[in-house]
C-alpha cells in the first residue's frame, strides 16, 4: 500500500489560520451543522488530515468553508491540497440544467407521485388552470414549440399558492411540491420558444419561484440547499432584468445569514441589496432597510443600525399612504425589524414592546411566523423575568404550533421546553410545559 504524503498545502492554511486542531475541527462541525450534515470531528481528525487522510467529499465542503470564513477569502481545493470530489463539476452547469439538478435533488423519489397531485389540486383553484394544463405538458413531450404569457400567468399563480400554504403551513411539505414543479414544468418552459418579453417575463415568474423555494429551505433549517436556490434565484432574474426579484433574493440572503449570527455577511448582502435597487419604491425602501438595520446592529453599529430603522419607518409611512400591499412588507414586519434592533443593542424591554406591536398588526394568514414570533416573545419576556406573561405567549403559540410544519418553529417549542424546565415547580409552567409534550416531537419535549 502506497505511503499517504503529508497536506503540506492544508498545514499552511491552518497555520495562516492561527487556529488550534481543536478549534479546527469545532469551525468544521459548526459548518457541517448550518449544512445539515452534523459532524463531530476533534483533534485527532485534524491530525489524519495533515498526515494525508482525505477527508469525503461533504467534509470538504466543510473545510474549505470553514477556512475561507476564517480567512476571509474564498479557499479552493487544490489550495488546500484537497481532490475535487467526482461529483463537483469544474465548470459552470447550463441555467437550466443546474434548475433541474437541484430541483431533483430536493424531490423524495418515494413520494414524487404524491408531490405531483398534491401540486396540481392546489393549482386547479386558478381560474382558467385546465385550460393551461395541456399547454404544459406539450412542452414537456416536444409538441409545442411556443409559450405565451398564459404559461407565464399559470407560473406566477403557482407561486403564490405554494407561497400561501408555506404562510400558512409551513415549508416542510410545500418546498418538495415547489421542487416538483420546477422540475416537471418550470424548466421545459425556459427550453421553449418564446417572444422575448414573454421569455424575459417567465425568467422573472421562474426567480420568484426559486427564490421561495430557497426561503423555505432555510426555514427547514437546510442552508446549503436555500443558498444554492437563492443564487440561482440572482441568475434568473439577472437574466430577465428583474431588478426587484434580485434585490429580494439578495435581502433574504442577509436574512439567512443573520439567522446563523453572521453579521458582517447580513450587512453585507443587505447593502448590495439596497445598491441594487436604485428606483425602489417606499415599501420596498422600507423592506431593504430595515434588514439593513437588523445587520448593522447584529455587528454592534448602532448608530448605523438606529439611522436605517428610521429610514425604513419613514419610507413605511409613505407606502402606508399610498394604500395597503397584502403579502409585502408590512407595519407586523417594520416592528419585527425594530424589535429585532433594540434587542440587539441591548433593549430587551423595547424589543418585546415592538414584538407585541407587530403581533397586533400582523395578517391571521401569516401562522408560521406568529408561531415563531410569539415564542421568541416569550422568551424575551422570561429573559426579563416575567414567567407568567412568558407562558400566557407560548400558550398562544401553541395554539397554532400543531398545525405548522417548520423547523424554524420546531426550534422555538424545543427552546421552549429547556427553558421551561427550570420552572417546573410553578404550576403556570407546568401546566404549560405539560401541554407542550403531547403536540411536540418527542425529541422536543422529551
Amino acid at each position: 500500500m502506497a505511503k499517504r504524503e503529508p497536506n503540506g498545502a492544508l498545514g499552511r492554511l491552518l497555520a495562516e489560520s492561527r487556529w488550534t486542531y481543536r478549534q479546527f475541527a469545532w469551525a468544521v462541525n459548526r459548518v457541517g451543522t448550518e449544512t445539515g450534515t452534523p459532524l463531530r470531528y476533534d483533534e485527532s481528525a485534524v491530525s489524519h488530515w495533515l498526515g494525508g487522510t482525505v477527508p469525503r467529499g461533504a467534509v470538504r465542503a466543510c473545510v474549505l468553508e470553514a477556512l475561507s470564513r476564517r480567512l476571509g477569502r474564498p479557499v479552493t481545493h487544490a489550495e488546500a491540497g484537497l481532490p475535487v470530489p467526482r461529483d463537483h463539476s469544474p465548470t459552470a452547469a447550463d441555467t437550466v440544467e443546474g434548475l433541474i439538478d437541484l430541483g431533483r435533488q430536493d424531490m423524495d423519489p418515494s413520494r414524487r407521485s404524491v408531490l405531483g397531485a398534491g401540486l396540481f389540486s392546489v393549482a386547479l383553484t386558478i381560474p382558467g388552470w385546465p385550460d393551461v394544463i395541456g399547454r404544459a405538458e406539450a412542452v414537456q413531450s416536444g409538441r409545442a414549440r411556443r409559450i405565451g404569457m398564459n404559461e407565464v400567468d399559470m407560473v406566477i399563480a403557482m407561486t403564490e399558492r405554494v407561497s400561501e400554504l408555506d404562510d400558512q403551513f409551513g415549508g416542510r411539505h410545500a418546498r418538495p411540491m415547489a421542487a416538483s414543479f420546477m422540475v416537471n414544468t418550470v424548466a421545459s418552459y425556459l427550453r421553449a420558444d418564446a417572444p422575448d418579453d414573454v421569455r424575459k417575463a417567465m425568467l422573472s415568474a421562474a426567480s420568484d419561484l426559486l427564490y421561495l423555494t430557497g426561503y423555505m429551505a432555510v426555514d427547514e433549517g437546510l442552508h446549503g440547499l436555500a443558498q444554492r436556490y437563492y443564487v440561482k434565484a440572482l441568475e434568473l432574474a439577472g437574466a430577465a432584468e428583474d431588478h426587484l426579484t434580485y434585490c429580494t433574493t439578495l435581502r433574504g440572503m442577509s436574512v439567512q445569514a443573520i439567522d446563523l449570527r453572521h453579521g458582517g455577511k447580513a450587512m453585507e448582502l443587505a447593502n448590495a441589496a439596497a445598491a441594487a435597487s436604485p428606483k425602489a419604491g417606499p415599501r420596498m425602501l422600507a423592506f431593504l432597510a430595515g434588514q439593513q438595520a437588523h445587520a448593522a446592529a447584529q455587528t454592534g453599529d448602532r448608530t448605523r443600525a438606529l439611522r436605517y430603522i428610521r429610514e425604513a419607518e419613514t419610507a413605511m409611512d409613505r407606502a402606508e399612504s399610498r394604500g395597503k400591499a397584502f403579502g409585502s412588507y408590512d407595519p407586523a414586519s417594520l416592528n419585527y425589524h425594530i424589535s429585532q434592533v433594540r434587542y440587539e443593542l441591548g433593549d430587551v424591554s423595547g424589543a418585546i414592546e415592538a414584538m407585541q406591536q407587530s403581533d397586533k398588526v400582523r395578517y391571521s394568514v401569516y401562522r408560521r411566523a406568529r408561531v415563531r414570533h410569539r415564542a421568541m416573545l416569550a422568551e424575551r419576556q422570561l429573559e426579563v423575568g416575567h414567567l407568567e406573561a412568558a407562558c400566557d405567549t407560548w400558550h398562544q403559540a401553541l395554539d397554532d404550533y400543531p398545525m405548522v410544519q417548520s423547523g424554524r418553529a420546531d426550534d422555538r417549542i424545543r427552546t421552549m421546553c429547556g427553558l421551561l424546565r427550570p420552572h417546573l415547580k410553578n404550576t403556570t409552567a407546568r401546566d404549560l410545559y405539560d401541554r407542550a409534550r403531547p403536540v411536540a416531537p418527542l425529541s422536543l419535549a422529551s
